[in-house]
């Protein structure tokens, strides 16, 4: 399968920069248009066959080769107009709230021969226009050489379609229902009926479920789960997403987070614990219980790695069972105790009810009789499983025209050759008729790692901070647009297992949908293990996931990369604090920043000068004022979520911040500070256990729209002026 190509979407973006109103005023002053003119005159010329490239590119290696130097070219070219960006808005900010000097520092500069303003003025007028100047025709000339050669390749011009989805569809948020489920009642039923089985003498047992990717496993472990009677049988019930990262330290911290008593004992807690200490406390907890345990996607071959999770996990009452849901029947024959159960696809009278539910709205199926005869022929190509045919049935929705329907079932795509665990030819079908600024979306989704459960608002922002969410009404706001893709994406079944979660909702990607994501962004994309050993130069995102330590010098793996976008650090990722700010000092075009491992410190002289930042998540530790104050430099910071000892008036400086998620040790916030958020669309305080009073001026925050505190015990009040916030929606 040919990898994904961006490079009209990005293309799309650099133009819309170099042509906004904002930009020529800004490269007017700086004095810079002739040089964006010429810029915009090639991009012009190159946006035109770009669409036409990509759907060639799959039989065309050299034009692949082409497209991906064109694509890199651009994104360096967004990294330098993000300058001019970055400048204009800390000038901004500066004439807003001026600096945070000392008045006795203004005083003695000058006896130095310094000029206040330009003292504290981390750009040179004159420095930063020739360098800038430079850049800019630097990129120019990269571009013009690129666009000479695509003459050679034939091209003809096209033009892009916006495809919304239909608003006849809503997309729920609630989890799997019984009712949504079709063909699986006897399996359900054999299910429950080997849980409650007492014939293997009282002992732990093990029940496997395999089956091929998309057949439904999950699902079905999860009816049995929910079933009345197994609430009765068992005393205790636990779930777990194992995914391919068997690490035993990891997967005892999740069984344990999953239960009441791990829950209330903290993350944080756990993630301090040895794991002697994290074994006994597992143990305690099942003790003499009668326990169901779900492990769900399951892929460890190490009978090794498995005995000594099952070891953790002997101390349960006679009785206890654990399911385990996997591709591999090498797996079930490692750890199964009891015969295989191997689920089979649908019949196609089951298969054709879950498409007709899926593809007409109900009770109209009937009166497209004709288009019912193509989904006959569609639903046989899907052999017999359900992912396939919902994610295709919902391409389908509301959609009458028969030639589409046809265009369908004829695709060039079913004739992939299908292995038993590849990814199906109808989901990569179901991207290809995905809408431009989805598919971006979608594909950006496998940064995250398998089984990640996603926050509504947490992709929204990461989407915003990438500059994916567009719009053709200037007045819709980003948020918006933002959960208008979730429910597209949702609707479609690219999104799945939706749950209310306080103001929002989270979600998240079948394996198989994060199989297809992962294989279109292999150019962009790389998550880094003990293993890795090169990345290419192309690639701008990184996971580095968890458990991974650096398998040579990281000054030597990180050559080249100055272009990374984006850094997740999950937990146990690094096992240095000079490996992180390596990459801090390394990564200086970062969009957005997650660092869930909370045994490293971060530099406050790194965090600060990463001014391209847009999306920042430290964990759950307690930052210091130096840190924080660092933090308020980042002008075009836009999701923030900290904890830290002290918010000073300096978080005004965020002039672009849209949501604050924090925690303090303060008594009373400071004035001139959380209230001067204009562009603040959300504002969640949690567990500020020391916290009496919010600060004054929060009518300031004339565009909130959502507030929460939560666990703050010693808030005396609430602001009176809380009144004047007349965009809130909502607040707890």
């Amino acid at each position: 399968m040919a990898l994904e190509s961006f490079a009209f979407n990005v293309a799309e973006k650099v133009l819309e920069k170099v042509t906004s109103y904002a930009y020529q005023e800004i490269c007017f002053a700086w004095g810079l248009q002739g040089e964006l003119k010429k810029l915009e005159d090639i991009l012009l010329t190159v946006k035109a066959v770009l669409l036409d490239a990509e759907e060639k590119q799959a039989s065309d290696h050299q034009l692949r080769v082409w497209l991906a130097k064109l694509e890199d070219t651009l994104y360096d070219a967004e990294d330098v107009l993000d300058e001019f960006e970055c400048e204009n808005q800390r000038r901004r900010a500066l004439q807003l709230y001026g600096t945070t000097i000392k008045k006795h520092m203004k005083s003695i500069l000058p006896i130095f021969g310094f000029q206040v303003g330009h003292f504290f003025s981390s750009s040179n007028p004159i420095a930063f226009r020739f360098k800038m100047s430079a850049k800019i025709k630097q990129i120019r000339e990269r571009l013009d050489e690129i666009a000479s050669q695509k003459s050679k390749f034939h091209l003809v011009q096209q033009y892009e379609s916006r495809n919304i989805m239909p608003k006849e569809r809503v997309m729920t948020h609630s989890f799997v229902k019984e009712s949504d489920v079709i063909g699986r009642d006897k399996d359900k039923e054999n299910i429950i009926r080997l849980l409650q089985d007492s014939s293997d003498g009282g002992q732990i047992s093990i029940i496997p479920i395999v089956g091929i990717g998309g057949l439904g496993k999950t699902a079905l472990a999860k009816l049995a789960y929910n079933d009345e009677r197994v609430n009765n049988h068992f005393q205790l019930k636990m779930w777990v997403c194992v995914s391919e990262n068997f690490d035993i330290r990891n997967l005892t911290e999740k069984i344990i987070k999953s239960t009441e008593d791990g829950m209330k004992y903290g993350v944080e807690k756990l993630s301090k614990m040895e794991m002697e200490q994290l074994r006994r406390f597992l143990q305690e907890i099942i003790r003499d219980k009668k326990y169901l345990l779900i492990l769900d996607d399951v892929w460890n071959e190490d009978l090794m790695k498995w005995n000594e999770l099952k070891e953790l996990l002997c101390t349960g009452a006679n009785g206890s069972k654990i399911l385990v849901t996997t591709r591999s029947n090498k797996v079930a024959s490692i750890m199964g105790t009891t015969p295989t159960y191997e689920l089979k696809g649908l019949s196609n009278d089951e298969c054709m009810d879950l498409f007709t539910r899926w593809s007409f709205k109900e009770g109209q199926a009937n009166q497209h009789q004709n288009l019912l005869k193509i989904g006959e022929e569609i639903v046989e190509k899907c052999k017999g499983v359900p992912l396939a045919v919902k994610t295709l049935a919902s391409l389908l929705f509301m959609k009458t025209d028969e030639s589409h329907w046809k265009s369908i079932r004829d695709s060039e795509l079913w004739k992939i050759e299908q292995k038993e665990n590849e990814i199906l030819p109808a989901l990569k079908l179901s991207y290809e008729q995905l809408p431009a600024y989805l598919k971006k979306c979608f594909v950006y989704c496998s940064f995250f790692p398998k089984d990640y459960e996603f926050l509504g608002v947490v992709l929204i922002y990461f989407w915003m901070a990438h500059g994916l969410l567009q719009s053709t009404n200037e007045n819709e706001v980003l948020e918006d647009i933002g959960l208008r893709y979730f429910q597209e994406l949702g609707s479609r079944n690219f999104l799945q297992d939706f749950g209310d979660f306080f103001f929002d909702f989270n979600c998240k990607m079948h394996d198989l949908l994060h199989d297809l994501a992962l294989s279109l962004a292999q150019n962009e994309f790389s998550a880094i293990t003990s293993t890795t050993t090169h990345i290419s130069k192309s690639v701008r995102h990184l996971l580095f996931s968890s458990p991974a330590s650096f398998s040579q010098s990281p000054s030597t793996l990180l050559q080249g990369l100055d272009h990374v976008r984006t850094a997740l650090f999950w937990e146990n990722s690094l096992n240095s604090h000079s490996a992180l700010d390596l990459c801090l000092s390394r990564f200086q075009y970062l969009r957005m920043l997650v660092l869930e491992d909370s045994k490293l410190e971060i530099s406050s002289k790194r965090i600060g000068s990463l001014k391209h930042l847009r999306f920042l998540f430290l964990p759950e530790k307690y930052v210091n004022k130096k840190v924080s104050d660092s933090i308020c430099k980042l002008q075009n910071l836009q999701f923030l979520s900290l904890c830290t000892e002290e918010f000073g008036s300096d978080l005004r400086y965020l002039i672009n911040l849209r949501f604050l998620f924090f925690s303090t040790k303060q008594k009373c916030l400071a004035k001139n500070g959380l209230g001067c958020l204009t562009s603040l669309r959300s504002l969640w305080i949690y567990e500020c256990e020391n916290l009496e009073y919010l600060c004054e001026d929060m009518q300031g925050l004339k565009h909130l729209r959502t507030l929460s505190i939560r666990f703050c015990k010693s808030l005396i009040s609430l602001p009176q002026n809380l009144k004047y916030l007349t965009a809130l929606e909502r607040k707890m």
